[in-house]
């Protein structure tokens, strides 16, 4: 399945005929159900030009989700990854969403536990070797607050400004996280 988000679109925007314009940034969230197992994934594209606010926010938002990962090693604890994926947003200026998360992943799309882009360090439960995560910063330039279309599925930023995704399922193993929606 896809969803694709355009511009102040967080998550969950569906596909349409609306033409993409120089300067847009268009996310796709991609989900595949494989052999009774779920993997989620996602990532925020430029149309040509844009602005260097813009390519900032695709930068700090790819970012987050690389030191959420980083963070994502056995023995560590969720608070950990949430706060180093808030940690890189917010020192850049930028906002993470607080009305939306993260999750576990597996024989179904969203399981326990949520995984918000905030938190403390050292707090929630402790990462253990097998379990699989949907890492997810959703970053606004502007206030982290979202609202529902009138669809009653797409979600887009309150205040209209620009969003930026990018989305990772992994697998804590013994050696480190390793990332299972790569090549």
């Amino acid at each position: 399945s896809i969803c694709v988000s355009v511009n102040d679109g967080v998550v969950h925007g569906l596909p349409g005929n609306r033409i993409l314009e120089e300067g847009d940034l268009v996310s796709l969230d991609l989900g595949v159900f494989y052999q009774g197992y779920h993997t989620d994934t996602a990532a925020t594209f430029a149309c040509g030009r844009i602005s260097t606010k813009a390519r900032l926010l695709l930068e700090v938002t790819r970012r987050a989700l690389e030191d959420g990962v980083k963070e994502s090693r056995a023995g560590k604890f969720l608070g950990d990854v949430q706060f180093a994926i808030q940690k890189t947003v917010e020192s850049a200026g930028f906002k993470v969403v607080r009305d939306l998360t993260g999750h576990g992943i597996g024989k179904n799309l969203q399981e326990a536990p949520p995984i918000p882009n905030f938190g403390q360090p050292g707090r929630g439960p402790e990462l253990l070797v097998g379990m699989t995560l949907a890492l997810e910063p959703m970053v606004t330039a502007g206030d982290c607050r979202v609202k529902v279309l009138e669809d009653g599925w797409t979600v887009v930023t309150a205040d209209g400004s620009l969003s930026s995704h990018f989305e990772h399922t992994i697998a804590i193993t013994e050696s480190g996280p390793e990332i299972l929606t790569q090549k």
